[in-house]
């Protein structure tokens, strides 16, 4: 159980560094990755490799994950946006529109965020798309900034509680595979379950609205809406680096490129879940060949160059000054990320995911009581998880044990997704968070308590209510 003594190690080391020791959070990430190489160190991998291989592939494979990059972009765009009045005209006309709404812009990021999860599924673009545009208009707004990063990266698991995910189908593939359901039986109960989601996250921007005092605009402070579009209609190409590359990996333009470029002809590797099922190996698909998570924030820095080049320096040296303004946020951002990822990848070649089957394979108690107990394990291998990992790892299987306990299997499975789904709200490793945070331009650490109390609790407390009928899907 070495990989289950080092996930409580890691989470524990962060907990004491950062709230006992006041150190921060890229400290913290650091001393728990420290952490998790000593178990490594000691007990060697899953497969009986030995330590520092496995350490070095770890940190090399984090660097290379595309959410760093996005992180630090989205740190460097957030920054230069703050020197232009591009983004400045896009809230006066949003403003316009909304601003006489109490909490107008946390309201819209919340629809924008179930919107967005319904097309894209995943959940680190999800929080780029909406957070790219929303974060800024909340804090311009009076919200704080902490408090904006956890409505969009709450938003983010929105991704995977609608169909027809990446994640969902792993899913459902190796149920259809043993024979426990049908593909198709999946897509009715998850739509519900991920309407009760967005639901409660309604509610909760209106419990949040109110607790924070967040006030309509008052009228002098808005731009009436004809001088707002004819001051700043430029600004509204800040959408076209979220619809472009959206446009190019989903719906017919999409299509139309994958055919062209006979992107569908080469095949992935089949994936393996940890039963030994082995999925069909799929054919690859634009959202695989061009990432909006890379995308969004490059084809958004390159527009606000553009723009806002009248009043970005000229010389290399005014750059410099630019560059070194935003170091701070990249230090902690970038440090923050690397450590949270690397420690990932070691818990799983400890084998905590399939430590933590194992037990789930052996429990035996009533639907409720299996519902809870599926539902904190799920939970506890997102936090160093993906969505689409936790599936293969223990996804069937969970969804049979909660069959055996006598919930109907679909029903079981939407349970099992929503319970997934809170990958994005799962500090300290879940990477939405991040993303928001460097937009937000915010140390992720005051995001992590909001997250646990507001979104990745409550989202499990769901799961198990749709899982025991509590909420019908």
């Amino acid at each position: 159980m070495a990989g289950v003594w080092a996930l409580l190690a890691f989470v524990g080391v962060i907990v004491v560094w950062n709230a006992v020791f006041k150190r921060n959070i890229g400290e913290a990430m650091i001393v728990g990755f420290l952490a998790v190489c000593g178990f490594v160190l000691v007990a060697g991998t899953e497969h009986g490799g030995s330590g520092w291989p496995a350490i070095q592939e770890a940190v090399l494979e984090s660097m290379q994950e595309e959410v760093t990059f996005a992180g630090l972009a989205f740190v460097f765009m957030s920054y230069v946006l703050t020197r232009t009045p591009v983004l400045d005209k896009l809230i006066d006309l949003l403003n316009s529109v909304l601003g006489r709404l109490r909490g107008g812009p946390v309201y819209t990021a919340t629809v924008a965020g179930g919107i967005f999860g319904a097309i894209a599924h995943v959940g680190a673009a999800v929080t780029a798309a909406v957070g790219s545009v929303t974060v800024p208009w909340m804090k311009r707004s009076g919200v704080k900034p902490e408090l904006a990063a956890t409505v969009v990266a709450g938003g983010a698991g929105m991704g995977v509680s609608f169909p027809f995910s990446a994640t969902m189908f792993i899913l459902v593939g190796g149920l259809a595979a043993q024979g426990v359901m049908r593909p198709d039986e999946i897509v009715r109960p998850l739509a519900m379950a991920g309407l009760w989601c967005l639901g409660y996250r309604l509610v909760l921007a209106y419990f949040l609205v109110r607790r924070n005092g967040i006030d309509p605009l008052a009228p002098e402070d808005r731009v009436p809406f004809g001088l707002s579009l004819r001051n700043g209609w430029t600004s509204l190409l800040l959408f076209l680096p979220i619809l472009v590359p959206l446009l190019l990996t989903r719906g017919p333009l999409a299509g139309a490129l994958g055919d062209y470029s006979a992107v569908g002809d080469v095949l992935k590797k089949p994936v393996e879940l940890a039963d030994g099922t082995l999925l069909a190996a799929q054919p690859y698909t634009m959202p695989d060949v061009i990432s909006l998570i890379t995308w969004i924030p490059v084809l958004m820095i390159a527009l606000v160059l553009f723009l806002g080049r009248k009043h970005l320096p000229r010389t290399a040296a005014g750059w410099w000054r630019t560059i070194g303004g935003a170091a701070p946020s990249f230090g902690v951002i970038g440090v923050t990320i690397v450590a949270a990822f690397s420690a990932s990848n070691l818990l799983g070649d400890l084998g905590l995911a399939s430590q933590l089957q194992s037990v789930l394979a052996g429990l035996d108690a009533p639907g409720w009581i299996m519902a809870i107990a599926i539902g904190v394990i799920i939970v506890a291998i997102a936090i160093p998880l993906t969505a689409s990992a936790t599936m293969a790892a223990v996804g069937p299987v969970a969804v049979v044990a909660l069959a055996n306990a006598g919930i109907p299997a679909p029903v079981a499975a939407a349970a099992v997704l929503i319970f997934a789904s809170t990958e994005g709200a799962s500090p300290p490793s879940g990477a939405p968070i991040y993303v928001a945070a460097g937009i937000a331009r915010v140390d992720p650490v005051k995001t992590f308590l909001p997250l646990l109390k507001y979104y990745c609790l409550p989202i499990l407390g769901m799961g198990v209510l749709i899982a025991v009928g509590a909420l019908p899907v």
